[in-house]
């Protein structure tokens, strides 16, 4: 039971000092070796700092550190060259002043949806926001709102075929691609969309229809773009048609079809373990000599561009790969044992326990990707035995544990609301009752009403 106990007091630390600022880097390791010592008996810290945390730590970062620093990359070119203020220009356009959340919230899901990086949306998309909300009067505090709802939602978890890296985590545990579960991702995606739309477009009539406007704030710093200096719109939209189609022809008529003989002299892997994750890579790469080709007037100095990306994805690798880290030395305690058991003996379908694993996971580390990580790191082999012998398709425990994670994941203390708000310039008290319930509360619901659907047989 002291084992039960040092496991959940590490993890409470982790979820209060991760919203107090202090790095995961330094609190991942620190903290999973607290646990350790709580479980008696004789302890090896350093044997299990150098040859469990780190060993798990490096195996991650091999296995994703392609797509982090291609997605960043490509996130950047994206916005160096304005393509992604061009597509948020565009679309806004079209739509008129009339609609300014609805703008804000497909450019931000084209753009995540095409693989640029939650991060780099927000920067692109807000100054856009701002003079869309500013002339409509709508109030401030709803942008973060709708970004958080274009960008850390439907287009993260749920829509087939999303780059993004929650969709990708599972692909080698489940033996799928970006596109499974279609129909589920689908259905829980339109659920997040609708009820989020539905929210935002009700709370700020509310707030307009009682006087309050966009609001005065002095300390706004908005950089200005030059709309002249923007590239066209379907040159802009092409490098994300590029990565979207890329991934699918690759994955379904190359990668898929290919003989797998030669993966034998490679440790033994499958074809099937790695064609998700191949595709990915292969139209990222192709999508960004692509940008670079087609905007290569757009950019002041193409290898800053470049190298940026590169650097600006070691934080995000290294943070996830240490949440990675210390989710296999919890894995590896005794104590850990009851709460698989518990987890595992949740009544109903095996998805239930797959969702609420990795959704509470994520809560705490405060990270989609880390808190499904660990999720997958420890019990993604029983969930995949659990698909065969229920003759359930692994690509809907795919779709649940991608959209489950994007659930708890952006409680207060998320590194990507604590960011959001700080470019937007809000606080908490200011916005996040909507950022909560559009990326915690409806894709909860949106997940719970997938689970019912992939219980019926749909995939």
């Amino acid at each position: 039971m002291l084992g039960v106990i040092g496991i959940i007091i590490s993890l409470g630390l982790l979820m209060y000092l991760a919203y107090r600022g202090i790095s995961v880097l330094i609190l991942a390791p620190v903290l999973a070796l607290l646990a350790l010592l709580f479980q008696g008996g004789q302890t090896h810290l350093l044997a299990t700092y150098t040859e469990v945390f780190m060993v798990n730590f490096a195996a991650y970062a091999k296995q994703y550190f392609p797509i982090f620093i291609l997605g960043a990359i490509f996130g950047k070119v994206m916005d160096d060259s304005g393509a992604a203020k061009a597509i948020a220009h565009a679309i806004s356009k079209k739509l008129g002043k009339g609609k300014a959340i609805l703008s804000v919230v497909l450019s931000c899901a084209i753009l995540t949806y095409g693989g640029v990086s939650l991060f780099v949306v927000a920067f692109a998309v807000f100054p856009i926001a701002a003079a869309l909300f500013k002339e409509a009067d709508i109030p401030k505090r709803f942008i973060p709102g709708s970004i958080a709802l274009g960008a850390f939602t439907f287009t993260m978890t749920a829509l087939p075929g999303t780059p993004q890296i929650q969709n990708a985590i599972p692909m080698p545990f489940f033996g799928t691609n970006a596109y499974a579960a279609p129909v589920i991702g689908i259905i829980g995606g339109s659920i997040m969309f609708g009820l989020g739309m539905l929210w935002l477009d009700r709370r700020s009539k509310k707030a307009m229809a009682a006087g309050e406007g966009y609001g005065n704030h002095p300390d706004e710093a908005i950089n200005k773009f030059d709309l002249s200096k923007l590239p066209k719109f379907y040159l802009a939209i092409t490098p994300i048609i590029i990565v979207l189609v890329g991934n699918y022809l690759l994955g379904k008529y190359v990668f898929a079809t290919m003989d797998g003989a030669f993966l034998k002299d490679f440790g033994g892997i499958t074809m099937a373990k790695v064609q998700g994750i191949w595709s990915l890579i292969s139209s990222l790469v192709i999508a960004i000599v692509a940008s670079v080709i087609i905007f290569w007037k757009n950019f002041e100095n193409i290898t800053t561009t470049v190298n940026k990306g590169a650097i600006g994805s070691l934080l995000a690798i290294a943070n996830t790969a240490s949440e990675v880290g210390y989710g296999n030395v919890i894995k590896t305690l005794g104590a850990f044992a009851i709460i698989q058991a518990g987890i595992l003996a949740i009544p109903g379908t095996p998805l239930i326990s797959l969702a609420a694993s990795t959704t509470i996971l994520a809560g705490i580390t405060g990270s989609a990707s880390g808190g499904l990580s660990i999720a997958l790191g420890s019990l993604g082999e029983i969930y995949m035995a659990k698909a065969q012998a229920l003759g359930m398709s692994p690509q809907v425990f795919h779709r649940i544990a991608a959209m489950a994670c994007g659930g708890l994941d952006s409680l207060p203390h998320n590194g990507a609301v604590i960011t959001l708000l700080g470019i937007t310039g809000m606080t908490h008290k200011q916005s996040y009752v909507d950022i909560g319930m559009c990326t915690v509360v409806i894709p909860l619901i949106a997940t719970a009403v997938s689970i019912i659907f992939a219980s019926m047989g749909v995939v």
